[in-house]
C-alpha cells in the first residue's frame, strides 16, 4: 500500500469530525488492490487505477465516497446509491458503518480494477 504524503497532509489539515472513519475508508481502499494510487484532485483525495475510481466528497456528518463511474462498475453493489448516468455514492456515518460496508467497498474496488485490467 503506497500512501501519498499530499493525502496525509489533506487529512491532517481537515481535522474532519469523522477523521478516524475517513482514514479507515482510505486504508480499505488502498489495501484492496496494490495497483491503486491516490492523489489530491478537485481538492479532495482521489483513488485511481486506469482512471478515477472514487473520491472523498466529505460533509461534516458523513464520509461520502463518490464513485466517478460507479454505474459502470461490473456487478451488483447495493450501497452504491444514485440514479445518474455515471456517478454513484456510498455514504457512511461512522467507523462502524465503514466496517459494515467494507466487503462491498472492497468488492466494488476489485470489480473496477479487474474490469480496467481486462481480467
Amino acid at each position: 500500500m503506497t500512501r501519498n504524503p499530499d493525502v496525509d497532509h489533506w487529512l491532517e489539515e481537515r481535522a474532519h469530525p469523522l477523521d478516524v472513519a475517513m482514514r479507515r475508508a482510505r486504508d480499505i481502499i488502498l489495501a484492496t488492490d496494490d495497483r491503486i494510487t491516490e492523489s489530491i484532485k478537485w481538492n479532495t483525495p482521489t483513488f485511481e487505477f486506469h482512471g478515477n475510481i472514487v473520491s472523498f466528497n466529505p460533509s461534516k456528518k458523513l464520509v461520502s465516497l463518490m464513485f466517478h463511474r460507479g454505474a459502470e462498475i461490473p456487478g451488483h453493489h447495493p450501497r452504491l446509491e444514485g440514479d445518474g448516468k455515471l456517478v454513484r455514492t456510498m455514504r457512511l456515518a461512522s467507523l462502524e458503518d465503514v466496517e459494515a460496508a467494507r466487503p462491498e467497498l472492497e468488492a466494488a474496488i476489485r470489480a473496477w480494477c479487474d474490469w480496467k485490467a481486462g481480467a
